[in-house]
């Protein structure tokens, strides 16, 4: 079985995602988003994964957010993933993926119960 975690080191809920993960056993893949931003290909499969709109993938309180206007309804999954991909601040965090699935550990006690589901 194959954990990845999209993380930010500097964040409080994706460290503690981390270490639930890292206490549950199994191997994890840590991704540093911010040091090797992910494609919009990557983000686009991760949408797929997670069953989401895009704008749920979207950290609002960012200043790229509002600099960007990405609140606007009429924008697409298309541009709001394109938006992600060129400023990878946005994208929430933490995320986990296994296998087919993805899940944002927002709070992360959201993962302990999704990986006794998922595995």
């Amino acid at each position: 079985m194959h954990i990845r975690l999209i993380h930010n080191p500097r964040c409080s809920k994706s460290r503690e995602a981390l270490s639930l993960l890292q206490v549950s056993g199994h191997a994890v893949e840590v991704i540093d988003y911010l040091k090797a931003p992910l494609s919009l290909a990557e983000l686009s499969c991760l949408q797929q994964k997670l069953n989401l709109p895009a704008r749920a993938m979207l950290r609002s309180g960012e200043d790229e957010y509002a600099a960007l206007d990405l609140a606007r309804p009429e924008l697409s999954d298309a541009e709001l993933l394109a938006a992600i991909a060129a400023h990878p601040k946005l994208l929430q965090r933490p995320i986990v993926e296994l296998e087919a699935k993805a899940l944002i550990a927002r709070p992360p006690e959201l993962l302990t119960e999704w990986l006794l589901q998922a595995l």
